[in-house]
């Protein structure tokens, strides 16, 4: 691993700090593309708005029809945490723009019965609730074939994803036949940010659709519902994607995390916050990709994203906790299951290189064991990806005996576009594929794994070179001894960081005065840095340590008894 050191501008890291910014944070900030206060101005008024969303208008009118005309609306979501939140957003939302509890309603697909997104069995379950007009979250874009039968039924259908559209065999884009899309990834969009995951969609759809109303005389802006209480559940859905954090993602989870923080929050997010004995009042952005969004994950991966919407939908505080704990009992069980997976995975993996010719490792991988869950292939090729620096995927065989893969990339590869390369070089090859640059899933005949294995191959070599394929690191330098203090690992961790804005990482030589193996997986340090002892643990670490290194380390508060200490956290040694 080699370590890059970020730039730090010093106008904007000066004018930060003169306006009264913490003088660490200032030039954190400062190398992130901050360049005043008014950058980290979090006001609802600084959002982006909704008029530069192709579609949002006829999103807006078709959905103020329903309204009004007492037509039963069904919310077709997506079995991961985005795909939860969006739901329970859209849901909460309509209810607080003035439809009536028999209008709404919804569906989410089973991983393993129905596969991902609106399929024509998915468009029966909603003809089967007499529903009217059919909205998808967090999918949609690839289902034509759906969209055409809704149609058919009666049925309106809005599309509200974040998806890259489907490309035909002219390499162009193209769209379902639905009434309305809103998509800021589809052609002739305007709208400033691509980021926006699925659950950002739906609420800028609702902050459409009031504009609608309001202009129809339901209410004046004085009286308007306040579509701003669901900003929690934006906040978990954007990190818990992954959401890039532009300038409006960081926002819309900055102002979901101030509500949280000050108590203002769904009974369900309560509700997870106490399964996971964390403290909602300190809530963070890492609560929402390590804590929260893993639970409601959890339900999509070993049984159904029922259990997660409801628990998100429910305002009993007594059904919200039981629904948690439910949640965090799925969860414990998706550990162990994927801690399984990983361990045959590595296996197999280090039997292939071992019978490989030069035992390096191939610029992709793709493995599939019998014995892999099609609940957390997703996860474990994370995982890979992780320890290898490789584009992996992983397959699971489906219920319908095929086999379901699920891909994770490193910068400079973009997976979705390598899959459709895949499938014009080997056409049928790829029944279903999907997704973005980072991540994307993939459906393929068992006998066809080996194929695909050598033609994802085949693009990854010609795609990375030496340089894209060495592992690097992004740091913030050195840690001044004087920054070590729960008061700087408080204010860090209470900053809005992740993907696009990333977590700070500080860089030093150190002094390794102990080390001993905890949990079996996990290496606790004692750490001589700049002539002062520090404590320090690297997670999913085994092997030692040289007496001396270089180490990147985040800044943590380690909770112990009541009592906090400061903590470095290992993310990786350079390599000499």
């Amino acid at each position: 691993m080699k370590f890059i050191a970020r730039e730090i501008p010093p106008r904007p890291a000066w004018t930060l700090e003169q306006a009264g910014t913490h003088p660490l944070l200032s030039r954190l900030l400062a190398a992130r593309g901050i360049r005043t206060v008014d950058d980290l101005d979090d006001a609802p008024g600084k959002l982006l708005p909704p008029s530069g969303l192709r579609g949002i208008d006829t999103a807006a009118t078709l959905l103020a029809d329903a309204i009004e005309q007492g037509r039963r609306i069904c919310i077709v979501a997506d079995y991961d945490c985005d795909g939860a939140t969006a739901c329970a957003t859209g849901l909460r939302g309509l209810a607080l723009l003035g439809a009536a509890p028999h209008q709404l309603g919804y569906v989410v697909p089973d991983r393993a019965l129905h596969g991902y997104g609106l399929t024509p069995p998915i468009v029966d379950l909603v003809h089967a609730r007499q529903a009217d007009v059919l909205v998808t979250v967090d999918n949609g874009m690839a289902s034509h074939e759906a969209v055409d039968k809704a149609r058919a039924l009666g049925m309106q259908v809005l599309i509200t994803d974040h998806h890259l559209p489907v490309v035909d065999a002219q390499g162009q884009p193209s769209l379902p036949r639905a009434d309305a899309i809103v998509n800021p990834n589809q052609p002739d969009c305007t709208f400033a940010s691509k980021a926006l995951v699925g659950v950002g969609v739906m609420f800028y759809v609702l902050l459409a659709l009031r504009a609608e109303l309001r202009r129809r005389g339901r209410f004046d802006a004085a009286s308007q519902p306040r579509i701003e209480a669901l900003l929690d559940l934006v906040a978990l859905g954007t990190i818990a994607d992954v959401g890039r954090l532009d300038d409006n993602n960081r926002r819309l989870v900055s102002l979901g995390l101030r509500r949280i923080r000050a108590g203002r929050m769904q009974a369900g997010l309560a509700a997870l916050y106490r399964a996971a004995n964390r403290d909602p009042s300190r809530a963070s952005a890492q609560d929402f990709g390590f804590v929260l969004g893993p639970r409601i994950n959890a339900a999509g991966r070993l049984a159904e994203m029922g259990v997660g919407i409801e628990c998100l939908m429910t305002d009993d505080r007594g059904r919200a906790d039981a629904l948690a704990t439910q949640l965090d009992s799925i969860n414990r069980d998706r550990r162990e299951v994927e801690a399984g997976m990983r361990d045959q995975a590595e296996i197999t993996l280090d039997r292939l290189l071992l019978e490989g010719t030069t035992g390096e490792v191939p610029a992709a991988l793709s493995l599939f064991d019998e014995g892999f869950h099609e609940g957390v292939v997703g996860i474990v090729a994370s995982r890979l990806k992780d320890r290898l620096h490789r584009p992996t995927f992983i397959f699971a065989r489906g219920q319908d005996g095929l086999l379901k893969g699920s891909g994770r990339s490193i910068p400079g590869f973009h997976l979705r576009d390598a899959l459709d390369l895949v499938s014009k070089r080997h056409p049928g090859l790829l029944h279903r594929f999907g997704g973005h640059a980072m991540a994307a899933g993939c459906t393929i005949s068992p006998d066809d794994h080996e194929l695909f294995k050598a033609a994802l191959l085949s693009v990854a070599d010609a795609g990375l070179d030496a340089d894209l394929l060495s592992r690097r690191l992004h740091t913030d330098g050195a840690l001044d001894a004087q920054w070590y203090t729960a008061e700087v690992a408080t204010l860090i961790d209470q900053a809005v960081w992740g993907p696009g804005f990333e977590a700070p990482v500080f860089c030093d030589m150190v002094e390794v005065v102990n080390q001993r193996l905890v949990g079996e997986r996990h290496l606790k340090l004692s750490l001589r840095v700049q002539g002062q002892l520090r404590d320090g643990i690297w997670f999913g670490r085994s092997e030692p340590l040289p007496a001396r290194t270089r180490l990147a380390f985040r800044l943590s508060l380690d909770e112990f008894q009541g009592r906090q200490r400061v903590q470095m956290v290992v993310e990786g040694a350079e390599t000499a």
